[in-house]
């Protein structure tokens, strides 16, 4: 039986589909990626929003469609060997990636907060990213600085992680004009080796070599 195809729905920027491309990518599959007209699709989606990811059956079947990013990604994840199948192993990934969505969502909120919550808002996110950073370079160092969060391959954590730091690095400069500088100077040499090794797998070419690169950032 041939394999499924995949159509990844999101708007051209990094944000919540960045994890999914690289998975995409490195599992070789087919894919392509729409993005639709915003915000007259929005009534086309499941949920309303973006990213939604369609997989087309290779037999014939109906589509299989489904939307959230963290779903999305731990689907593809598991179907392609990105998670590992013990349970205890796979949690150990996905709470890296449950904690990074904290550090999103803190820089969004003090991004956007009014003048009177600013600091405050600001000093919660920076607390939150210190304490992950912390958190994330030990994961790395008990790996053996290998430049991989799990194992000696790239993996759903690599891939989370890439893809929200690709977003503090480069889109979210948009929001916040610091940013970039400030999360640079935070990154200790382990989570900065983990980034640029993510960045130059040969799995990830395809993907990598036609968007913003996190690994020129890093050594401006």
């Amino acid at each position: 039986m041939s394999a499924p195809s995949y159509t990844l729905r999101y708007f051209p920027v990094s944000g919540l589909a960045e994890a999914t491309r690289l998975m995409l990518t490195a599992a070789n599959v087919e894919w392509t990626e729409e993005h639709p007209e915003w915000p007259a699709a929005k009534p086309d989606q499941p949920f309303g929003r973006l990213p939604v990811l369609v997989e087309k059956s290779a037999d014939g079947g109906a589509d299989f469609v489904i939307s959230e990013s963290g779903t999305i990604e731990r689907y593809i994840a598991r179907q392609h060997g990105f998670l590992p199948a013990d349970p205890k192993q796979a949690a150990l990934q996905e709470q890296l990636h449950d904690r990074l969505i904290d550090v999103s969502i803190a820089f969004y909120v003090q991004a956007f907060a009014s003048p009177e919550k600013k600091e405050e808002k600001k000093a919660d996110f920076e607390n939150i990213l210190a304490r992950f950073i912390k958190v994330q370079t030990a994961t790395l160092e008990q790996n053996g600085n290998t430049g991989y969060l799990f194992g000696d391959s790239f993996s759903y954590a690599d891939a989370v992680s890439y893809g929200i730091f690709k977003s503090l690095l480069i889109g979210a400069v948009k929001y916040q004009a610091d940013i970039s500088d400030f999360v640079k100077s935070k990154l200790t040499p382990a989570i900065i080796k983990n980034l640029t090794t993510t960045e130059a797998s040969p799995a990830l070419k395809a993907h990598t070599e036609k968007a913003d690169s996190v690994t020129a950032v890093l050594l401006a």
